[in-house]
C-alpha cells in the first residue's frame, strides 16, 4: 500500500434542473466576467447554452462565448481562447459541455497567467503556478474532467497529442443535471462508459493490492458502469441509469478509486497516439487497444487479472488455471465491448489495417523518439509499446 494524500475540492450540484444555481456558483467562487466555453451547435440546439448565459446575464454576470472544441481539443483554439479572455478581461472560465470543452477550459486557463506558450506545460518544460478558475455545466459523462487535475490537448503541428495534470486546475464547481445525457447518442455513451471503466482500471491493474478498501470501491464502479452500459442501450431516458453514469464518470477519475495504488496509465498513453494519427473517440480508442495490453502484461501479476475476472467480468474461478481464468476475463471485457458497439482492435476502430510505418510513427512519438517509458504494472519500453500495437492491429 502506498501513502497517499486524497484531494477533490470541487463542488457537485447534482439533479434535477441543476443548472439553475450556475450564476450563483460562479459568483460565489468569485467571477463576474465569464467565458463561456463550448463545442458544436448540439449545445444550442438542446437550449442549454442560452439557458446558461440567460441564467449568467440575469445574475448580473458579464458573458463572452467561445465554441469550435471538437474531440480530441485542439491548441489553434486554446490560444485563441486565451488571447479572447485577455482582450475581455475575463476572471472565469464556465465549460459548458463534456471532457474535451472542460480540457480546453482547463489550457486556456493556465495560458491566460502564463507569459510563455501553454504548451510548455505539456511539453514538460515548465509547471503551471497559476490559473483562472474553471467550472463546468456537464453534458457528456465520460472523461471525469470535471473532477480532475487533468487536461489533454492535441498539436495540429504533428498532431501531437498530450496531457498536464496540475491541482490548480481542478474546477470549482461541477453542475450535473442526468436529463442533459438522455439524447446522446449510443455510440457516445458507450465510448464514454469505457472511458470512465478504464480511468478505474488504469488504477486497478496495481502491484499494490493490499489497500482492500479501494478494490472493493473499484471493482463496484466497475460492475455498476458494466450494469448500466446494458440497461441504457434499452432505455435512454432511464433518469435512475443515467444518473449512475455520471455520477460515475466523476468517481472514476476524481482519485478516489486510486488510493493507496500506483497508477498505469500505459492504455492511455497508448491510445493517445491512435486518437492523435487518426482522430478517433477516446473511449472507443481505449477499447481497441486493452483487450492487447492486458494480454502482453496479465504474467506480471495474475491474481490481479483473476481478481479483476471473477468479481468484476463474472466469471468462473478456476482455481487449477489461473491463466485460463485471467484469459475469460479478458475475452469477456472483449464480449462486453462488442455488445455495447466498441472496437477490440485497431481495424475495427479505424476501418483498415494499421501499416507498420503508422506503428513505427506512434511508438516514436509514445516514446518521446525513443527516450520515455510509460506505464508501471509492466514498464513498457518503445519494443513493448509496438508490440502491444501489433497485437491490436
Amino acid at each position: 500500500m502506498k501513502d497517499f494524500v486524497y484531494y477533490a475540492p470541487t463542488e457537485v450540484v447534482f439533479g434535477k434542473q441543476s443548472e439553475e444555481q450556475v450564476a450563483a456558483m460562479v459568483k460565489k467562487y468569485g467571477g463576474s466576467r465569464v467565458l463561456v466555453h463550448y463545442g458544436g451547435q448540439s449545445a444550442r440546439r438542446s437550449g442549454l447554452l442560452d439557458k446558461v448565459c440567460g441564467l449568467l446575464r440575469e445574475g448580473g454576470l458579464m458573458v463572452t462565448e467561445l465554441g469550435g472544441v471538437v474531440p480530441n481539443p485542439r491548441l489553434s483554439l486554446v490560444r485563441k481562447g486565451i488571447e479572447l479572455c485577455r482582450e475581455q478581461s475575463i476572471d472565469f472560465l464556465l465549460a459548458v459541455g463534456g471532457g474535451s470543452v472542460i480540457d480546453s477550459a482547463k489550457a486556456i486557463a493556465y495560458g491566460v497567467c502564463y507569459e510563455g506558450d501553454v504548451w510548455d506545460f505539456y511539453l514538460g518544460k515548465n509547471q503551471a503556478t497559476a490559473c483562472l478558475p474553471v467550472a463546468s455545466v456537464l453534458t457528456i459523462p465520460a472523461a471525469g474532467s470535471e473532477m480532475s487535475e487533468a487536461s489533454v490537448i492535441t498539436n495540429e503541428e504533428g498532431w501531437v497529442k498530450l496531457g498536464y495534470s496540475n491541482d490548480i486546475s481542478r474546477p470549482k464547481f461541477a453542475i450535473m443535471n442526468p436529463e442533459r445525457t438522455f439524447t446522446l447518442p449510443p455510440y457516445q455513451t458507450a465510448a464514454g462508459i469505457t472511458d470512465m471503466m478504464m480511468h478505474t482500471m488504469e488504477r486497478y491493474f496495481t502491484h499494490d493490492d493490499d489497500m482492500t478498501l479501494t478494490t472493493e470501491l473499484a471493482e463496484a464502479v466497475l460492475r455498476t458502469m458494466k450494469d448500466c452500459a446494458y440497461e441504457v442501450m434499452k432505455n435512454p431516458e432511464d433518469y435512475r441509469v443515467r444518473a449512475q453514469i455520471m455520477w460515475g464518470g466523476s468517481v472514476a477519475h476524481n482519485g478516489l478509486t486510486g488510493c493507496g495504488f500506483s497508477d498505469d496509465w500505459a492504455t492511455h498513453q497508448l491510445e493517445h497516439e491512435l486518437s492523435g494519427m487518426f482522430d478517433v473517440t477516446h473511449g472507443a480508442g481505449l477499447a481497441a487497444i486493452w483487450p492487447s495490453w492486458a494480454r502482453y502484461v496479465m504474467h506480471e501479476r495474475m491474481s490481479r487479472f483473476v481478481r479483476f475476472a471473477v468479481n468484476v467480468m463474472g466469471v468462473t474461478n478456476d482455481f487449477s488455471d489461473p491463466e485460463g481464468t485471467a484469459m475469460r476475463g479478458i475475452e469477456a471485457v472483449e464480449q462486453f465491448y462488442l455488445a455495447i458497439g466498441m472496437p477490440i482492435n485497431i481495424r475495427q476502430l479505424i476501418g483498415r489495417e494499421i501499416t507498420d510505418d503508422e506503428i513505427t510513427e506512434m511508438v516514436r512519438k509514445c516514446s518521446r523518439d525513443y527516450t520515455a517509458t510509460t506505464g508501471c504494472f509492466k514498464v513498457l519500453k518503445a519494443a513493448d509499446m509496438e508490440a502491444i500495437y501489433k497485437m491490436a492491429r
